[in-house]
């Protein structure tokens, strides 16, 4: 692995990557099946997959009967990738998820596009900021906020050989370049991207690019941040949590999501069980989505590097 960030943006379009790694899979491994809930032309798999029908399947808008054939096809021994927007991969198709692929032990790999002000100009009623919230609270499932294009083939490709219930949350959009392509991220661990002695930020998705922003910032200040990608949610790697907690003794957590039941829950979870230190959390508070550009929507739900300083200012007051 080799980080490259640079505060630029990939020029790449996830949508784009994700497309092709799943046409990729799919014509790699003869088990592997794609279906989607009327969003093809979202991910760039519209076109392909018409040569390929018995590898994609077009489910139409009927996302709960999407995982329903996705459990079938795990049933029996196929491996499915099912694919639509966060709100609906998650609120509208839960039921199914839980009982037809957690409770029922099928391996399923679910794909939710555009979670949380991602969404942008489809509103609200489009915006999932709790859908990690809900994946976290199926047994035994696994949970990725994807942090840039370069690391989602080897996220993917990961989870369709994983067992139980995956969900991946990625922007369709581009996102800030943090890995050399080809980069290797394992599930289950975080990585260090900047060391730090008085202070951690744990991050994932997009927040992770505000937080190095905020880090960057904040040394010109004299205040030493670590950066932590926390990409993979659940499982959570625990032993990194608990060392940057003990060696930098406060901690704050930045993530597109609600702060009741993502990250941040995680985090505290691992903290309050093993080595209590003072935390702050950058992050949706009890409020819905909103209509507008994902500069506008940040600012407006407080998704930003500024607002991360001001998090770990308050939070290194708090740590005396």
């Amino acid at each position: 692995m080799k980080i490259v960030y640079n505060g630029e943006m990939d020029p790449r379009l996830c949508r784009d990557v994700l497309g092709k790694t799943i046409q990729e899979l799919v014509e790699k491994d003869e088990k592997v099946i794609y279906l989607d809930a009327d969003l093809m032309s979202c991910i760039a798999t519209a076109k392909w997959s018409k040569t390929r029908p018995d590898r994609a399947i077009q489910c139409g808008v009927g996302e709960a009967n999407m995982i329903g054939v996705a459990a079938g096809l795990a049933s029996a021994g196929f491996k499915p990738i099912a694919h639509t927007f966060g709100p609906f991969a998650s609120r509208r198709c839960y039921d199914q998820v839980f009982l037809s692929g957690g409770y029922a032990k099928n391996d399923i790999t679910v794909v939710g596009t555009d979670p949380g002000v991602t969404a942008t100009m489809n509103g609200g009623t489009h915006m999932p900021f709790e859908d990690v919230a809900l994946y976290r609270a199926i047994p035994d499932s696994t949970v990725i906020d994807v942090s840039d294009a370069a690391s989602l083939p080897s996220i993917l490709e990961q989870c369709v050989e994983r067992p139980g219930v995956k969900y991946i949350r990625v922007g369709r959009k581009q996102m800030a370049k943090i890995y050399e392509d080809g980069t290797y991220l394992p599930i289950g661990k975080a990585q260090v991207l900047r060391d730090g002695a008085d202070v951690t930020i744990f991050a994932a998705g997009i927040m992770l690019h505000e937080a190095l922003k905020a880090a960057a910032k904040l040394e010109e200040a004299g205040i030493s941040a670590a950066v932590l990608d926390m990409y993979s949610i659940k499982p959570l790697d625990e032993q990194a949590v608990l060392e940057y907690a003990k060696k930098t003794g406060a901690v704050v957590v930045a993530e597109n999501h609600s702060h009741s039941g993502g990250l941040y829950d995680a985090v505290l979870q691992v903290l309050a069980e093993n080595h209590p230190v003072p935390a702050e959390t950058v992050s949706v508070k009890e409020e819905f989505g909103a209509v507008g550009s994902q500069g506008y929507l940040q600012k407006r739900f407080g998704l930003t590097a500024e607002k991360i300083e001001e998090a770990v200012h308050t939070v290194l007051k708090r740590k005396g």
